[in-house]
């Protein structure tokens, strides 16, 4: 017979899961319940025993479903480079012209702004990683995933300029993460370094992007 599970909904109906949908739940749960912690108490801050409690499980459940916190610090990373990569995808292709490529700068400096806490916490992971060569090459592959689709993007977006980049476009991926790199650093002691206007001009002709 299958196992099941009971979930219970506010309106009070009850309906059954079965073990593989319990799993799944869980390992939502779980993944919500670390990106909590890990924004709240940073990457060395936060421990197994912190996520289990605040998805309201024990060390067990958590095991069963990851390896250990880096493994969650990883699923959580991989799930942001395929939601972002989507969202890049979707800027370039709204856009005509120059603006594609404008919407690419517009986004990741907005995404700093508003989501800065996560930025800290992974470059503080990845100075961690790079002491430890297992864990640094699976970061190594998250990233260069990032920096491929990016890449893809601006492609995508010169091709819309009828533009040729002035750089390989994979190395203007790898510039863009690098300044995104740097103006977390640089904000997080002066949140008024570096302002978006100024920066954002000095971005445009790197980039070779003509003036508004």
């Amino acid at each position: 017979m299958t196992l099941t599970y009971q979930r219970y909904f506010n309106n009070g109906v009850t309906t059954r899961l079965t073990r593989a949908e319990q799993a799944g739940r869980n390992r939502e749960l779980v993944l919500d319940a670390a990106r909590r912690v890990f924004l709240a108490r940073g990457y060395a801050g936060a421990t197994v025993e912190a996520i289990a409690d605040e998805a309201g499980f024990s060390k067990g459940v958590v095991y069963s479903q990851f390896d250990g916190k880096a493994d969650l610090l990883l699923t959580l990373l991989d799930e942001r480079i395929a939601e972002r990569a989507a969202q890049n995808a979707r800027l370039v292709e709204a856009g005509t012209g120059w603006e594609a490529l404008v919407a690419l700068l517009h986004v990741q400096d907005r995404r700093l702004a508003d989501d800065a806490d996560w930025a800290r916490l992974l470059i503080e992971f990845r100075v961690l990683a790079a002491r430890d060569p297992e864990l640094n090459a699976r970061y190594a592959a998250a990233h260069r995933r990032t920096v491929d689709a990016l890449a893809d993007c601006v492609v995508a977006a010169y091709a819309k300029a009828g533009a040729q980049p002035p750089a390989a476009p994979r190395l203007l991926a790898e510039f863009m993460f690098a300044v995104t790199s740097g103006l977390t650093l640089e904000r997080a002691a002066d949140p008024a370094a570096l302002p978006q206007e100024p920066l954002e001009d000095l971005a445009r002709r790197l980039l070779g992007v003509p003036s508004p």
